[in-house]
């Protein structure tokens, strides 16, 4: 295990994303195997210091912004331990958690396999996208992070070393649940009573379920529970070919109208099971997105107002047919002709670098103005996504603030950025945010979607939580952590875990 006191090198690991400002450590500790990590955590409980869990600093919610003790830095467990093919179909891969996302899924992808979670930053690491429930473009057909852990290797607080494969320990129907440790003792807490909000992606709080698998707690907990070390995710076939595509419309009636059909289609035919229009990714970008990207991507048709990128599974025997269902839907909406296609890898590749350019261009506009975005991560029910939407765009519109919509719309989740040239446009646009946040609760929404909560959004859980609920999701990590070392400030107050 190395130990670093340099604060030019501290000073590295307790920044992130989020530009979140004042973080500070006494030190970084780098252990390199799991019995190293239970070891720092004991210690840490026996003399109540804070401990901070850092993976490759990508989150944007201040998640490894620390404010004092250590910064637990996970960068040298990096091994990736085994991928397997199954006999059937799929495989299982075995990797420690700072192994790098893109490493992992390479090391995949070269067995024919696939590992379907995919959030835009892919230089994160394996162990902070379960423990913030990762997702991304293709979560609109493959569901979230949670669905692909079957085991996990969890250092806890009180030094103790778990290993938690599915299906081992469930919550009872009271919502109670129990661990044994070595040395006849346990573990005992009960599950917040909250009900989960209705939308295909959540990342706001611990996860509940009536009957839960205790795994499910861990996954999405943002560190606070305990410390990620080892992942078993389930793989599935790589996909024989995939057909892309980014799609201009002169109308925003007509791409909205577009969306909608496509998410039915691809909804209906997954149930059914039909070969047939199936998007494992809906992605929008408005009219301000588009201005962003004329920056770098001049061939923008000029009268192009709104666009979807989106990404369809092909193989041999579907893939004219497939073809031709979406061209039937882009006649039927009037998608501009001169929209992009790709069946390659190369032109693919081409096309996931547009859909990600606009937060590097967004980031070179906070630099300039030296002011920190305002970025939604809320997710809404189906039914309630259109009223959602008229509301950003009938605020922004009236507030003259500059700002882009963009996301994704298969989820009914896009992410409004606010782009404040100065203080007074910075405290109006939070002034926006909260009113976005309050109706996005009023609906059924949910506070983020796939960011987290973190330290930034901590305060904003009582738009979306009752006091109750909160204290219940208190006690819970209260119960891993008596001593509330870790992760603190994250998604609690010192305040609210009575330290």
């Amino acid at each position: 295990m190395i130990t670093k006191t340099d604060p030019d090198i501290v000073q590295g690991y307790v920044i992130d994303a989020s530009f979140m400002r004042g973080g500070t450590a006494d030190r970084v500790v780098f252990p390199e195997t799991a019995e190293e990590v239970a070891q720092i955590l004991a210690s840490a409980t026996r003399d109540r210091t804070p401990v901070t869990i850092s993976g490759a600093g990508t989150g944007t919610v201040g998640g490894r912004v620390a404010f004092g003790g250590i910064v637990l830095a996970t960068d040298r467990l990096n091994k990736i331990k085994s991928v397997t093919r199954h006999q059937n179909s799929g495989g299982t891969a075995v990797a420690e958690a700072g192994v790098r996302l893109s490493d992992f899924q390479r090391a995949v992808e070269s067995e024919g396999l696939l590992y379907p979670p995919d959030p835009t930053e892919r230089s994160c690491f394996l162990g902070g996208t379960v423990a913030t429930n990762a997702s991304g473009a293709r979560t609109f057909k493959y569901g979230p992070t949670r669905k692909y852990i079957s085991r996990l290797k969890i250092a806890l607080a009180t030094g103790d070393l778990i290993d938690l494969q599915r299906g081992e320990l469930h919550a009872d129907s009271s919502g109670h649940l129990e661990i044994a440790l070595p040395g006849n003792r346990r573990i005992q807490a009960t599950i917040p009573s909250y009900h989960m909000p209705q939308t295909r992606k959540n990342a706001t709080g611990y996860f509940t379920s009536p009957g839960m698998d205790l795994l499910d707690l861990f996954i999405g907990s943002e560190g606070t529970l305990g410390v990620v070390v080892e992942v078993e995710a389930k793989l599935l076939e790589k996909p024989k070919g995939i057909l892309s595509g980014v799609v201009f419309f002169k109308s925003e009636k007509d791409v909205l109208s577009f969306v909608s059909d496509a998410r039915k289609q691809s909804l209906e035919n997954r149930a059914r099971g039909k070969k047939r229009l199936d998007a494992r990714a809906v992605e929008y970008f408005d009219r301000e997105s588009l201005g962003f990207l004329r920056q770098k991507y001049s061939a923008i048709p000029e009268e192009a107002t709104n666009a979807v990128f989106f990404e369809q599974e092909t193989s041999a025997e579907t893939e004219d047919q497939l073809l031709s269902d979406w061209m039937t839907l882009l006649e039927r909406y009037d998608a501009l002709a001169d929209s992009w296609f790709a069946t390659n890898e190369q032109d693919q590749v081409t096309l996931r670098e547009f859909r990600h350019q606009l937060p590097v261009l967004m980031n070179e506009w906070f630099a300039r103005y030296e002011q920190r975005k305002v970025s939604t991560d809320m997710a809404v029910p189906d039914d309630e996504f259109a009223g959602m939407l008229k509301l950003y765009q009938d605020t922004l519109r009236e507030s003259d603030l500059r700002h882009t919509i963009f996301g994704h719309i298969g989820d009914n989740h896009i992410h409004v950025n606010i782009l404040p040239r100065d203080d007074e446009e910075a405290t109006r646009a939070r002034e926006l945010y909260v009113k976005f946040l309050k109706y996005a609760a009023s609906v059924g929404g949910t506070l983020s979607a796939e960011h987290g909560v973190g330290k930034l959004k901590r305060d904003y859980l009582r738009i979306f939580f009752s006091d109750e609920h909160l204290r219940e999701m208190a006690a819970l990590k209260l119960a891993f952590d008596p001593a509330g070392i870790l992760g603190r400030g994250n998604i609690f107050s010192e305040a609210l875990l009575g330290l």
